[in-house]
């Protein structure tokens, strides 16, 4: 059966027209007044050399659909249906494929964080990795 290729570009435009890309002020409101979970889905080498925002969990991109899967107990940071997830990374292109790969395995209210860097220059807090 044949089927059609995606493009990165393609894949990013899909994944930016289904995951809403949040501004800094827009996290920050999710993140003080509802059950959020942040994740951090850059390699490694960056968390390490970068730290990353505080509070946020790290589960590199490749990693993401063997660490999480909704209302189970493969779920280490306990996410349910009411949970705003905000996944982020350097740039925010790697987030956007994270947070479509999360709808797509069944998690609800997912948001683009955006990038790291971005949040830092924002005056967003951050820690060193634990």
């Amino acid at each position: 059966r044949y089927m059609q290729t995606k493009t990165l570009e393609s894949l990013l435009i899909e994944a930016n027209e289904l995951v809403k890309r949040l501004s800094y002020n827009e996290s920050l409101e999710l993140i003080n007044n509802t059950q959020t979970v942040i994740i951090d889905v850059r390699e490694e080498s960056e968390v390490f050399n970068l730290g990353l925002i505080k509070n946020a969990v790290h589960i590199p991109r490749g990693l993401i659909e063997f660490k999480l899967s909704p209302n189970s107990q493969n779920n280490p940071v306990l996410i349910n249906d009411n949970t705003n997830i905000l996944v982020y990374c350097a740039g925010g292109y790697r987030s956007a494929l994270a947070a479509k790969t999360l709808l797509d395995l069944g998690f609800k209210n997912v948001y683009n964080l955006g990038g790291f860097k971005e949040w830092v220059e924002s005056g967003g807090e951050i820690q060193a990795n634990i």
